[in-house]
């Protein structure tokens, strides 16, 4: 090896066909196997019926369950007063996400007596979020919030309805074209 290449190779790895043999050597003694792949990389497996799973993997996986089921003295949603702007509140909902959050911002920006409704996920991995209402002072935050509420519950009702009369005549044609086909 000349002065040239031995300056330079803690720089630049694997320099020659020899040392990218001799490098790769340990991959080549036990077969490749899941259990090799995660115990070289070090990257726990989430279900521990593989080989190789680590024994702590399910204390890390929660229960999906915990994610819409409340806990005991936990409250589904709270209530605080915002006092640096005059009839404002932050609602914060527990085990709820953007689905919920969406459609109650929406519908609450539909009432004139709404001047601003936001809501934000504090963090992806928690099922929580945080709606602001603000309101021009005839209705109180809250009082906008249930009125919401019951309209939204009305709404899905009346989408319910629709979509159910809709399946059934879809089906009630689909029998008809298919009884009418196997009958001729």
């Amino acid at each position: 090896m000349s002065d040239r290449e031995r300056s330079i190779a803690p720089i630049i790895p694997f320099q020659t066909e020899q040392t990218k043999v001799s490098s790769h050597a340990h991959m080549r003694k036990a077969p490749f196997t899941t259990s090799n792949i995660n115990s070289h990389m070090r990257i726990p497996n989430p279900d521990p019926t593989y080989p190789g799973a680590h024994a702590n993997a399910e204390e890390n996986v929660s229960n999906r369950f915990e994610l819409f089921l409340l806990g005991d003295g936990e409250k589904k949603v709270t209530e605080e007063a915002d006092t640096r702007i005059p009839s404002t509140s932050v609602f914060t909902f527990n085990k709820e996400d953007h689905t919920l959050g969406n459609m109650l911002r929406a519908r609450l920006l539909q009432s004139p007596n709404v001047l601003f409704s936001g809501y934000k996920v504090p963090h992806p991995l928690f099922s929580t979020f945080i709606l602001r209402i603000q309101t021009d002072g005839t209705f109180t935050p809250r009082q906008a919030l249930v009125q919401a509420c019951k309209d939204l519950v009305t709404d899905l009702g009346l989408l319910s309805r629709e979509f159910t009369k809709e399946w059934e005549l879809r089906k009630m044609v689909g029998e008809d074209m298919n009884g009418g086909m196997n009958g001729a």
